[in-house]
């Protein structure tokens, strides 16, 4: 969340960036986080004079009783009892305008990069790179569905049968590729320096609210009532999460981690032509990769994970863009995001398989996630993230962009992983 003194500071920043994001009533908004501010800062001031009256107070008394002057030491604690009042009613009165603050901050997102432009929806995102030749399959091209089906190598029915729709089942060639894929992954992953992890694939409320997806995506993640935990809509949950409270030294920078988690999403709302077969599930697998940085260096950092991502889709010769979201599509947390998106030739449509984001300061803030920098003053890091990659739609583009009229090939950096050239 942005930080409250950010907010006093730099107001009409943060209406501006809000205003990018068609942020509604942001002025409204802003307005109430900072009376209510001022109301918990004046509380305070308050409650801190009525202690130190209080303490002032309680030496005194102790000192007349000493010398004797119980009398004038009884009219004093008469007083001290008015004051444990005061302090008790200031006390409620701070902890609602704290808790009242907490709440409203948690519903504004973050501010975006000024290098965002402003926009309503995707339509409106920019694209600012791409690469790749796109195969001419002629006519006869099946989407990845007919493809999965025709092969018998991924089950939607029977998936279906198991859970409900959403739930696909991998078979034969179909389970290898997607292993092979994770493998892959986390091989790129970890020879450009992430540290494997193996996290949870259930998170607590804290860790929910640490890295945003909370109370924002409520509505989207998976809740387990009995044992309040909730199924992770990303490995960046946890893994960032691994570090909530953390107080780090700048020698400690940057921290550097990848992990494959399957990812549970409820996708409410979602219908039609353009969630069939793999375009949209309630359960895929994911390698993800998470980065904790200096705030001098995460744009830098953003960078590399950019090009660290556009070097395995051309080690694996799909045709591919990046976008640059505008603020109507940049996610809750995000400042700044670049999409990466799959060409279905099948289906002639780009596919996202990938997200980069920097969310500055905004999870940190959430988090906790500090370090000392080299005055020796706490500081909050910034935290990055991308996907590298989302499965279901690159495995989709694989199915599409490699098939021919006997079969589909498979990619050959990937042939090492899956023991097998051929799908047929």
């Amino acid at each position: 969340m942005l930080q409250i003194q950010f907010i006093r500071e730099n107001k009409q920043t943060v209406l501006d960036g809000l205003a990018k994001r068609n942020f509604a009533n942001a002025e409204t908004m802003i307005e109430e986080v900072l009376n209510t501010d001022e109301t918990r800062r004046t509380t305070q001031v308050s409650l801190d004079n009525v202690l130190a009256e209080s303490n002032k107070i309680s030496k005194e008394i102790g000192q007349l009783f000493k010398s004797g002057e119980v009398q004038k030491a009884n009219l004093l604690k008469e007083k001290t009892g008015q004051l444990k009042d005061q302090s008790k009613e200031l006390t409620e009165k701070l902890n609602e305008a704290s808790d009242k603050l907490q709440e409203l901050l948690y519903q504004i997102p973050n501010i975006p990069h000024a290098s965002v432009v402003p926009g309503k929806n995707e339509e409106d995102n920019e694209e600012i790179f791409k690469e790749g030749i796109v195969p001419d399959l002629g006519d006869n091209a099946l989407p990845h569905w007919e493809l999965a089906k025709k092969y018998d190598i991924i089950d939607f029915d029977l998936g279906a049968k198991v859970t409900g729709a959403g739930f696909p089942i991998y078979k034969g060639k179909g389970a290898r590729l997607q292993r092979a894929l994770i493998s892959y992954f986390l091989d790129k992953n970890t020879a450009a320096g992430y540290t494997e992890v193996q996290v949870p694939h259930l998170i607590n409320e804290a860790s929910g609210y640490g890295t945003g997806q909370l109370p924002d995506k409520e509505g989207q993640m998976y809740h387990v009532t009995v044992d309040d935990l909730y199924l992770i809509p990303t490995a960046e949950v946890p893994i960032t999460n691994m570090l909530r409270g953390d107080l780090l030294q700048e020698s400690d920078l940057p921290k550097a981690y990848t992990g494959y988690t399957p990812c549970f999403r409820r996708e409410a709302g979602s219908y039609g032509a353009h969630v069939r077969g793999l375009n949209r599930l309630h359960q895929f697998d994911k390698v993800e990769i998470v980065r904790v940085e200096h705030p001098e260096r995460s744009y830098e950092s953003l960078n590399e994970m950019v090009e660290h991502i556009k070097g395995i889709l051309r080690e694996l010769k799909l045709p591919y863009r990046i976008l640059r979201l505008c603020g109507g599509d940049t996610g809750f947390t995000a400042a700044l995001t670049f999409d990466f998106e799959v060409y279905s030739t099948a289906q002639e449509r780009w596919l996202e398989i990938s997200s980069a984001s920097n969310f500055e300061t905004f999870q940190a803030n959430r988090l906790k996630l500090r370090f000392k920098n080299k005055e020796g003053k706490s500081q909050l890091a910034h935290t990055l993230n991308g996907s590298s990659l989302a499965l279901p739609r690159v495995l989709a583009g694989i199915l599409e962009n490699y098939q021919t009229e006997n079969g589909i090939r498979i990619p050959e950096v990937l042939v090492p992983y899956c023991g097998f050239d051929f799908i047929d």
